[in-house]
């Protein structure tokens, strides 16, 4: 039994030797994004293309519902096949306007496809920068303060946002 203890106790000790042992860092992904004018250029870019594709379906969805008041408007007049006719031009017009919504802001659409050509070289270049310096500095964890991680508190004496700036090229 006192043997057990004593295990125990080892054990915990030199678990706690490890944890104090090992560095930590914090970097602001919002701030380090803030101040790279790349990003902020693939951002606005991404905004202009977006409310471009966004203009082409809501103007597929108004003529879908277009087409569609006016066979409302129109249904006493019409026969059966006419009534046919229109309704399937409707459902045609509706169902482009879900394609091209699809084709823009689905999972794999064209806006997906061009974040991440954008975007994913900055992140490459940040990431190798957090990772140099993280390496000179002997940090073997590196949370970014911005995510929802649940940190509720970092010290700013760990936060190394500014130096992964420097790294970058960019001056804060």
């Amino acid at each position: 039994m006192i043997k057990k203890v004593i295990i125990c106790m080892v054990c915990a000790f030199c678990g706690l030797q490890t944890i104090s042992a090992q560095k930590f860092a914090l970097i602001d992904m919002e701030y380090i994004l803030k101040n790279i004018p790349a990003y902020e250029r693939a951002n606005e870019q991404l905004n202009q293309v977006s409310k471009q594709w966004q203009a082409e379906v809501d103007a597929l969805t108004t003529e879908a519902q277009t087409l569609y008041k006016n066979y409302q408007n129109e249904v006493v007049f019409l026969s059966q096949e006419q009534k046919k006719a229109r309704q399937d031009a409707i459902v045609e017009k509706e169902r482009e306007a879900a394609e091209l919504k699809k084709k823009y802001f689905g999972p794999e659409g064209e806006l997906f496809k061009k974040r991440s050509a954008l975007m994913t070289p900055i992140q490459d270049e940040i990431y190798n920068a957090v990772k140099d310096v993280a390496d000179l500095r002997g940090y073997q964890l590196v949370l970014d303060r911005a995510s929802d991680s649940g940190i509720i508190f970092g010290s700013p004496k760990i936060d190394i946002s500014s130096e992964v700036l420097r790294k970058l090229g960019y001056s804060n």
